[in-house]
């Protein structure tokens, strides 16, 4: 027979032994909590946890819990852009060719009724001179779900300077920064908008590079935005119809392009290969975000609430984008805000869409996720 010293010496084993695997878990939580940049505790959470091997797991909850909230087919526009602070030329109509007025016509739903100011672009920012450096318009995209509204922001060519800004945790956890991890102070009097990048680093398929870090290696096929050394910026496939050139300062990738010389990806209904996100993640009603350029070549940032992918795609082609890609999704990752600097440094920034989650603020602080601001040129 065992003698009881010896058992109990076995036990207090096991729960030391049980002691200590629950102690490296439980330090590496409370760093991610405490971890610096902005985030909140809910995503400081999911993201430990995906971190940790549970991806599969939260994917497969998200996937349920948002392909189940379907909007309702009828009823009232989710939400819609503010007013224009200039009177502002209708070009709202059902076609995809260029207006007049050097902006791109919004194609409105077919069949549908147009509501009043829905595809007219507005100024929300403009010069001392007047001149619009900011346009933004709201559109209906679901003939399905009336109620799903996107919001497009243009900002036209040779009027703006495009930044691609690191966070404390993406493209690289340490990575350093001369800069910091918000908007600098030295660009702030000039700030005009800031707004989300695209996925985590390692769910992009893709990479990041600037000038001074070559933090994630490119991958060729993948979407890209690439920013050159005057500010602007394209939108092409990655050593496909965008290449390296001295001229360029920066390259953020974010999976396969959505939109090719103004036709619609093939697949976006099957997501073969998780080629736009983890495969069925593009059967959930979130919040999502695209960026492309239009004929024109000036850039246009698309988002909105209860979208699918292809939904999306649709709407970044209302809006006329030509080239285009997506960017993040759900509601703790999709934001856009006009920046309006006031006295003193200081900076109001206004959602583009009021019923945008993230804080007016957001990367006028340190954030953990890499994103893009602009400023006048």
């Amino acid at each position: 027979m065992r003698r009881p010293w010896k058992r109990r010496v076995r036990k207090r084993w096991i729960a030391l032994v049980c002691a200590l695997l629950l102690v490296v878990p439980s330090v590496s939580y409370v760093q991610a909590l405490l971890y610096p940049g902005s985030a909140s505790f809910s995503v400081r959470t999911v993201e430990w946890f995906r971190d940790h091997g549970g991806g599969k797991v939260i994917d497969t909850i998200e996937t349920w819990k948002y392909s189940h909230q379907q909007p309702p087919a009828t009823g009232e526009p989710i939400d819609t852009t503010g007013p224009s602070i200039v009177p502002a030329p209708s070009v709202g109509r059902p076609s995809m060719r260029p207006s007049a007025t050097g902006l791109p016509a919004v194609q409105l739903l077919p069949g549908v009724t147009p509501l009043p100011h829905e595809g007219n672009w507005s100024v929300a920012r403009q010069s001392k001179s007047r001149t619009p450096l900011l346009w933004t318009t709201w559109f209906r995209v679901d003939p399905a779900h009336l109620p799903v509204t996107a919001a497009a922001a243009l900002l036209p060519l040779n009027s703006y300077r495009l930044h691609l800004m690191p966070g404390t945790r993406e493209p690289v956890v340490g990575m350093t920064s001369p800069t910091g991890f918000s908007v600098p102070t030295a660009d702030r009097a000039a700030l005009e908008a800031t707004f989300n990048a695209g996925f985590k680093m390692k769910d992009s398929h893709g990479g990041w590079w600037t000038a001074g870090n070559a933090a994630v290696p490119l991958v060729d096929g993948r979407a890209a935005v690439a920013i050159l050394r005057d500010g602007s910026a394209r939108i092409g496939t990655w050593n496909r119809t965008l290449r390296m050139t001295p001229d360029i300062v920066a390259v953020r990738e974010n999976l396969d392009p959505v939109i090719v010389d103004g036709t619609i990806a093939d697949g976006l209904a099957t997501n073969a290969n998780g080629r736009w996100g983890t495969v069925r993640s593009q059967f959930q009603y979130t919040w999502r975000s695209g960026l492309g350029t239009d004929a024109y070549g000036n850039l246009i940032y698309v988002a909105g609430n209860k979208m699918t992918l292809a939904t999306l795609a649709a709407a970044m082609h209302q809006a006329g984008i030509v080239q285009g890609m997506e960017l993040d999704i759900h509601a703790a990752m999709v934001s856009f805000d006009i920046e309006r600097p006031g006295p003193r440094g200081t900076v109001s920034g206004e959602r583009l869409l009021n019923s945008m989650n993230s804080p007016s603020d957001r990367y006028l602080v340190d954030d953990q996720r890499d994103f893009f601001y602009v400023t006048v040129r």
